[in-house]
């Protein structure tokens, strides 16, 4: 494979801003030329900032392949992610959230051709959560970029949430990801280092979105197969209050430390593979072989696995 294979997304209701910049990142820093995007408004939305999103992404790769609207129950993520997948058609996907950059040590190409020499059909990442300089839940702006607005990258997810860090973010069309493409339901991924995922999440409106996800499930107006939404998302409001609106940057478990793309982070390597080896034995512990029973790939329904 010589180019870069077709790009699975799905949107909610973010900036614009946000927006253009993962398309330039994939377009112009990846160099895809495939997008399969779709959209998912909830009630809060506005039907301006959803026409803004749709007007970003015709004028900048075309139309939506989804536009779609209602609760954000846990399995719409995954269930409009496996719709893309089909209409992609069939070979390789690269599978990235709205928030999460890959940041490729070689081009996906070489990526792929040695996963297929070692017959894996899937690549393997890692989140590597990016905050400002002061843990400050700040806004950014375009001329600064995200990568000057967030210099500091660390281990949020797993070590604070308690969240899986490691991310599918390429696959084979024959391979079901589970729910939030955290892990393959069929295949462990052999790639070494993992793919940097620089995670963006953490930007201004983060802690209103996650308050809402926590109420809307609680009340059970957004449906869920487990807590675990509930919970990465209360961990995270409940450390924010106590450090007087900030993410602790000084707290040694988060392991934060100057990040940018292109630069491989310190120690990555060791510290990817313990993370991801440390998140498969949390979810192996735990008796799901009941949700794992096999089902044909056109039929996977993600949401399967909280992993």
């Amino acid at each position: 494979m010589s180019i870069s294979p077709p790009l699975i997304a799905v949107i909610g209701p973010v900036e614009p801003d946000l927006l253009r910049a993962f398309i330039t990142h994939y377009r112009d820093g990846v160099g895809i030329r495939d997008f399969h995007l779709a959209f998912h408004f909830t009630e809060h939305a506005s039907r301006a900032l959803r026409d803004q999103l749709i007007t970003v992404c015709e004028e900048m790769v075309g139309p939506p392949t989804v536009i779609s609207q209602g609760p954000w129950h846990e399995t719409v993520h995954s269930e409009l992610r496996d719709h893309l997948r089909v209409r992609a058609g069939a070979g390789w996907h690269v599978i990235a959230d709205i928030d999460e950059f890959h940041d490729y040590p070689v081009p996906p190409a070489e990526l792929i051709s040695a996963a297929e020499t070692a017959g894996s059909p899937i690549v393997g990442g890692l989140l590597f959560d990016r905050v400002a300089q002061d843990g400050s839940i700040k806004p950014w702006s375009p001329n600064e970029g995200l990568d000057k607005a967030y210099p500091l990258g660390g281990y949020l997810t797993p070590k604070l949430l308690g969240g899986n860090p490691g991310k599918i973010v390429i696959a084979h069309s024959s391979v079901r990801l589970g729910l939030g493409s955290h892990r393959s339901l069929d295949e462990f991924p052999v790639n070494r280092p993992l793919v940097p995922v620089h995670h963006f999440k953490w930007r201004a409106g983060i802690l209103q979105d996650l308050t809402r996800r926590v109420t809307e499930h609680t009340k059970g107006d957004w449906h869920e197969k487990g807590p675990w939404i509930r919970n990465e998302a209360s961990a995270l409001l409940g450390h924010v209050e106590q450090q007087g609106g900030r993410i602790d940057v000084s707290d040694q478990r988060l392991m934060f430390r100057p990040a940018a793309f292109g630069k491989i982070p310190d120690g990555w390597e060791k510290d990817s593979v313990d993370l991801v080896a440390e998140a498969m034995r949390l979810c192996d512990e735990h008796e799901w072989s009941d949700v794992l029973a096999p089902i044909p790939a056109s039929e996977a329904q993600a949401g399967e696995l909280p992993c």
